[in-house]
């Protein structure tokens, strides 16, 4: 399903049914009682980048409680989970969003899956969906915690909650997240929860174990699509000039990566250009690649499977995205990463790792948020126009390498 339509169902199956699972969510809560989590269940379905953000919170779920963890996952997003491997593979519960009817199917299986596991918590990590409520209510685990409109203009979502956590816009998801499992943890009940404090250093993020087979094994790759491609004296630069479906708003315009790409090759002789994506963009990249016209700029989309991104990455003096997953994989290595911000804000999106942020910070940005369903009215991102390339060319030429 597209997008739009998803939207169309969260609201006009979700609000009903939110409605209607209500009353089965409150009589179910005169037969059960709140308990210490052991199995724990988080819902993040749509966002590959929320997986590697959520990973400070479900360290602390198995550290502090020694919870076991389970997830449950949008099947195509269902890698993100393998970067630092936080899930086993048997705790992950994938549903399919190719139609309704996969959908609904996997569905009624998931409520089964909860119930063989003997699942007693879910956390709901998404911001507002109905869907994840009801997956969350209907779940069968005493403990449920998930983000609770309360007094703000929020979206209806029944009363699926135990524990009812204020969602607060203006600290990074990262600290919600922990704060979800603060929540959880909290020997006495709150209104709202979860009347904490979370640092700066409850979010930072693990490293991924990249061996050096790994990275050699990625420099072949590159081998053979640049055949001249010596790694003692040449530096890989990465672009990523791609953003999911769910908000295209988010993408700098190709020809200002062209142009980029074109000064970073004339300012770095030993520069190699890899135009990273899916195998999907390949074509895409392709075109780009030949807008650049230089030798030195490789179509490298589709290249790698998921998990040779950690390789990739190590291998790889800089890179250059799009606000989507590239700049949250990245992070659980040290590569150097300027993300372009432009309807989202860094302030509550920006990456965990060795990060910069490039962002025009218009009256207007951001424009999509929880309360909006995350779905904007502008067709025209000049948040993303007024990020020129000579002002991404000067923040990233320090880090380039220097020409011979």
């Amino acid at each position: 399903m597209n997008v739009d339509l998803m939207r169309k169902v969260d609201y006009y199956a979700g609000v009903p049914l939110c409605f209607l699972a209500t009353f089965i969510v409150k009589l179910s809560n005169l037969f059960s009682q709140t308990g210490k989590p052991q199995r724990v269940v988080l819902v993040e379905l749509s966002e590959m980048g929320s997986a590697i953000l959520v990973d400070p919170a479900m360290q602390k779920l198995k550290n502090t409680a020694g919870a076991e963890l389970f997830f449950v996952i949008f099947d195509k997003n269902k890698p993100s989970l393998k970067l630092l491997n936080s899930v086993e593979d048997n705790n992950i519960f994938t549903i399919r969003e190719t139609g309704i009817l996969p959908l609904a199917i996997d569905t009624l299986k998931f409520f089964w899956w909860c119930r063989q596991r003997r699942i007693d918590s879910v956390i709901d990590l998404e911001l507002f969906s109905r869907y994840s409520a009801l997956l969350t209510g209907l779940s069968g685990a005493r403990n449920r915690v998930g983000f609770h409109a309360f007094h703000n203009e929020g979206l209806y979502r029944g009363a699926m909650l135990t524990h009812k956590v204020s969602y607060n816009a203006h600290q990074h998801i990262a600290k919600s997240f922990v704060g979800l499992v603060n929540a959880l943890l909290s020997d006495k009940a709150e209104i709202p929860y979860s009347k904490t404090i979370v640092s700066d250093d409850e979010i930072k993020l693990r490293q991924a174990a990249v061996t050096a087979e790994q990275k050699t094994s990625i420099l072949d790759k590159i081998r053979e699509d640049y055949t001249d491609f010596n790694k003692l004296k040449q530096h890989v630069i990465l672009i990523n000039p791609n953003a999911s479906e769910l908000l295209p708003q988010r993408r700098w315009m190709m020809d200002r990566y062209a142009e980029l790409m074109r000064r970073i090759l004339a300012h770095s002789s030993s520069a190699v250009v890899l135009i990273t994506g899916a195998p999907a963009e390949r074509a895409e990249a392709e075109a780009l690649r030949i807008a650049v016209g230089n030798s030195r700029c490789v179509n490298f989309a589709g290249r790698v499977k998921f998990t040779e991104l950690p390789p990739l990455y190590s291998v790889s003096q800089l890179m250059v995205t799009n606000d989507s997953g590239p700049g949250h994989f990245s992070s659980v290595t040290q590569l150097k990463t300027f993300v372009l911000f432009g309807p989202e804000t860094p302030a509550l999106y920006g990456s965990l790792g060795n990060s910069t942020a490039i962002y025009a910070g218009l009256a207007c940005s951001p424009c999509v948020s929880a309360s909006n369903h995350r779905k904007t009215a502008c067709t025209d991102n000049v948040c993303l126009q007024a990020i020129t390339v000579d002002r991404v060319f000067n923040t990233i030429s320090s880090f380039l390498p220097v020409s011979a």
